[in-house]
């Protein structure tokens, strides 16, 4: 339950950290609105969850409460509002990131919270043009092109861990299996095909195709999460061969 917990809380934060950065004026405020109300879905379980762990339960429930509240100001057609509860949701998810893993592993697991939430809030971009066709291309490029510089940063904070596990794989003892498969689907899924997705779905919106640039968003939104999910496996005690 943890896990999972960790994990809404980092890509809310990731998904509001997209929202923050989209511009409203190019955007339907419909957009906005639907993605505040997934996040408020993925904090009202954190705080449920949590709710029996002290005060933790807090800053996930006043998320909630203020991507509730954001979703009736985008309704309202109240869009400094609405950009001011996106902000606010991040920051409130920031923080309860930053608690629960501690100075040590907060600061990362935020870094890969951006990377996650922002490839699922380009795909999600990506979605909408069905519903707005007529919104300009450039938007979804550079939700893209940020998604691609969260990357950058996350291969930055893997590949230490990563160069040691090749090191380790070659020594007398190597680790066991299950270690092995859980780093090649966090190196072959978020650091390696994860970048190429990305690249590959720009690259289809300069036919220009939004389409098909949304379905290679959906794959690179499993290569995310399946990098994320073994990543914060082999963080567990457990996990260490």
């Amino acid at each position: 339950m943890n896990l999972l917990v960790d994990f809404l809380l980092r890509t809310g934060f990731g998904m509001a950290l997209g929202l923050v950065l989209t511009p409203a004026a190019a955007v339907p405020a419909g957009f906005f609105r639907v993605n505040l109300l997934v996040i408020m879905g993925g904090a009202t379980f954190a705080a449920l969850a949590l709710a029996g762990a002290g005060a933790e339960w807090l800053l996930p429930a006043a998320a909630a409460v203020i991507a509730w509240v954001g979703g009736i100001l985008w309704l309202a057609g109240r869009s400094r509002g609405g950009i001011l509860s996106c902000l606010v949701c991040m920051k409130l998810l920031a923080t309860a990131t930053l608690l629960r893993g501690g100075w040590t592993e907060g600061p990362v697991a935020l870094v890969s919270g951006a990377l996650v939430g922002l490839t699922l809030h380009a795909m999600l971009l990506g979605h909408w043009y069905l519903n707005a066709p007529g919104m300009r291309v450039d938007v979804l490029r550079r939700m893209i092109d940020v998604a691609l510089v969260a990357w950058g940063i996350e291969a930055c904070v893997a590949l230490p861990g990563l160069l040691g596990m090749l090191a380790t794989v070659s020594s007398s003892q190597p680790p066991d299996r299950a270690t092995l498969a859980l780093e090649a689907l966090r190196g072959i899924g978020g650091i390696v095909g994860l970048p190429v997705l990305l690249v590959m779905s720009r690259q289809t919106l300069a036919i220009p195709n939004t389409q098909s640039a949304t379905g290679i968003l959906y794959v690179a939104c499993l290569a995310a999460i399946t990098g994320d999910l073994a990543a914060r496996l082999l963080a567990l005690p457990t996990a260490v061969g």
